[in-house]
């Protein structure tokens, strides 16, 4: 019977075969069919199939992409010259002028951080795609609920015209019939 209700709404909505149709817009009938709602949160769905690590990556994304991170980077490094370079003196600094460890140090957490980001930034692509495919779903679902409407006030519409004009047939019918009647006896008609 659903099987029945999908492939007329797949003709009436959509002009095809229900065989015709791909999984998503089959999915988005059995929606229709069942007047089912199709939206659901999809960033709860995704970050409870997250994984400890990918948690990780994307806080270190977060984070490593933000002004506090930069404000912190930016005090570390003025430190790291000061103490090197004035506080200790040249002889004394564990990494004098140009720092070089340093730069060393930096080279490693770039090396690190860059792979974390891109683990992050895919993560979020997959989001993206998901989330397009939901809207696009979801956008489907109301254009075909649209199009359902506007056949219904089409046939209440045609209804209504093909009820009008019945009523319109009989009144002309009686009027006729009133016309005759005061025709034949020439009298004016009393009611």
């Amino acid at each position: 019977m659903a099987e029945d209700r999908m492939q007329a709404l797949a003709q009436q909505l959509m002009n095809t075969k229900l065989d015709e149709l791909g999984a998503l817009e089959r999915r988005v009938l059995s929606h229709i069919a069942r007047d089912a709602h199709i939206s659901r949160d999809l960033d709860e769905e995704f970050s409870e199939k997250l994984t400890w690590g990918q948690r990780l990556a994307d806080q270190v994304a977060l984070f490593g992409g933000s002004w506090t991170f930069i404000s912190l980077f930016a005090v570390f490094l003025i430190a790291w010259a000061a103490v090197n370079s004035v506080l200790l003196g040249e002889k004394a600094a564990f990494d004098p002028y140009p720092y070089i460890f340093l730069n060393l140090m930096l080279s490693m957490l770039a090396a690190i951080q860059a792979p974390i980001i891109m683990m992050s930034q895919n993560r979020q692509s997959q989001k993206d795609r998901l989330d397009a495919r939901h809207d696009y779903e979801v956008n489907l679902k109301a254009e075909l609920d649209i199009m359902a409407l506007h056949d219904k006030l089409d046939d209440m519409r045609t209804r209504h015209l093909t009820e009008m004009v019945r009523h319109q047939e009989e009144q002309i019918r009686l009027l006729r019939q009133l016309l005759e009647s005061r025709g034949a006896d020439g009298a004016p008609i009393q009611a």
